[in-house]
């Protein structure tokens, strides 16, 4: 949890850091100078970081239900075939692997193969897996042969 909240505050202070970097070299200062424009820019720097830092907040709170509504993912309550009961032991026994709670489990309709996590939280997330990449996939378990999922889902 410490390496994910300190990568994500490196990210934002970096960001800033080069917007503050590019400013000055651009002489974007020199320039509202001399027109008297007078901006203070720790403080448009500041304001700049919370806004960052809130709209990654936020968007990282929505991200289940925008993924869900952006794909039209279906989650699966209970399995209808034997894809998706398939889909869901496999999800269930790896998330018992890796000591977090079930994920909600979402298939959504594309002939790309591709799947995600997303959530505020690892044990509270969505894991979606496109039809494409349920269709294609062997049904026998084997980690080395499922990295696809295993990568999205527990990476996060």
């Amino acid at each position: 949890m410490f390496k994910r909240v300190a990568l994500f505050l490196a990210t934002n202070l970096a960001v800033i850091l080069v917007l503050s970097i590019v400013l000055r070299l651009l002489g974007v200062d020199s320039i509202l100078d001399e027109r008297n424009v007078g901006i203070n820019y720790q403080s448009l720097l500041i304001l700049s970081l919370v806004i960052g830092f809130g709209g990654s907040f936020i968007s990282l709170a929505i991200s289940k239900w925008m993924a869900k509504r952006s794909t039209g993912a279906r989650v699966i309550e209970q399995p209808s075939n034997a894809a998706e009961s398939w889909l869901l032991n496999t999800v269930e026994r790896q998330a018992r692997q890796a000591g977090i709670e079930m994920p909600e489990v979402a298939i959504y309709d594309s002939p790309d193969m591709n799947a995600f996590a997303t959530g505020a939280r690892r044990n509270s997330a969505l894991v979606a897996v496109s039809t494409g990449l349920l269709n294609s996939m062997p049904k026998e378990y084997s980690p080395t042969r499922f990295p696809t999922l295993r990568t999205a889902t527990w990476s996060h």
